[in-house]
């Protein structure tokens, strides 16, 4: 099995120009596939708000429902970079929210990184994380947390002055510390600017391939969640189709008899003609 990589190695990716593949999940049972299939990071993002509890957005989701899946996932793949995202709330208010429950992450999720969203806004934030010793990931552009105030889900960074402003975000990022950093929602030529001027590893999620790696959803990229797909999101699979499927192969076969066949039943090992008896005796005593 390979051994867990560390910030050290990711930043020997981005120098060697090896591609860093991540995925972001939410459970034991898909972070055991991904460890299986070579993931080099997971992402326990703050979308479990509306993959794994249904709501409309990210911002219903607590530090204990993050740190609950950061449990789950790192006893799935013990083995694999891990990453907690920092919901929204959890670093808002003070630097020393933002510490406190950075350390939560690393002490009872057994993260080897958090990701924050922000730029400019928190580079505090970032710094003292940083100080405290906790290796920070940043994500600027489209920021799903703070969707609302840009009136939805929307790219980010498609004209010069905007464009400028996910960059002074990227460079804020970069001096207040943080050991990576994620662009979502930006176009390519964006991407590939920030990419070439920072010196740490720059990931994209709908960015374009000019950079150090791609993140997505595994629920997007097997076909999991069918309430809305991004445009930059690829299927791989279609777990979902073939669930359904499998599903109402059951339902027919429940109803139909033809499941449990003799071959999922368990056979009595005792003496046959004993227990019948047993059970005459017992009908016949029933008080009900």
């Amino acid at each position: 099995m390979a051994q867990k990589k560390t910030i050290l190695d990711l930043v020997k990716m981005k120098e060697t120009g090896e591609k860093a593949a991540w995925m972001v999940m939410y459970d034991a049972c898909f972070a055991s596939y991904a460890e299986e299939a070579g993931m080099d990071m997971i992402l326990v993002g703050d979308s479990m708000g509306m993959i794994v509890y249904g709501y409309e957005g990210t911002v219903p989701v607590t530090m204990d429902m993050s740190i609950a899946h950061c449990q789950g996932v790192r006893r799935g793949a013990p083995n694999t970079y891990l990453i907690g995202d920092m919901p929204f709330g959890a670093y808002h208010a003070s630097v020393g929210d933002a510490v406190h429950n950075a350390v939560r992450f690393m002490k009872e999720g057994g993260v080897d990184a958090i990701k924050l969203e922000g730029g400019v806004a928190v580079a505090d934030k970032i710094e003292a994380i940083g100080k405290a010793g906790i290796v920070v990931f940043g994500h600027i552009g489209l920021t799903p947390q703070s969707s609302a105030a840009m009136g939805g889900f929307k790219v980010q960074g498609k004209n010069t002055a905007t464009a400028k402003a996910v960059i002074d975000d990227a460079i804020a990022v970069y001096k207040a510390g943080a050991r990576a950093l994620l662009l979502e929602g930006v176009p390519e030529e964006v991407c590939a600017f920030v990419h070439k001027i920072l010196p740490i590893p720059v990931y994209g999620i709908g960015a374009g391939i000019q950079c150090d790696g791609q993140v997505i959803l595994a629920a997007d990229a097997l076909g999991m969640y069918k309430n809305f797909t991004p445009k930059f999101a690829k299927k791989y699979c279609d777990i979902g189709e073939i669930a359904t499927r499998g599903m109402k192969d059951y339902i027919e076969e429940v109803k139909g008899g033809r499941f449990p066949a003799p071959e999922h039943k368990y056979k009595f090992g005792g003496d046959i003609d004993e227990f019948r008896a047993f059970l005459e005796e017992t009908e016949k005593n029933l008080d009900l």
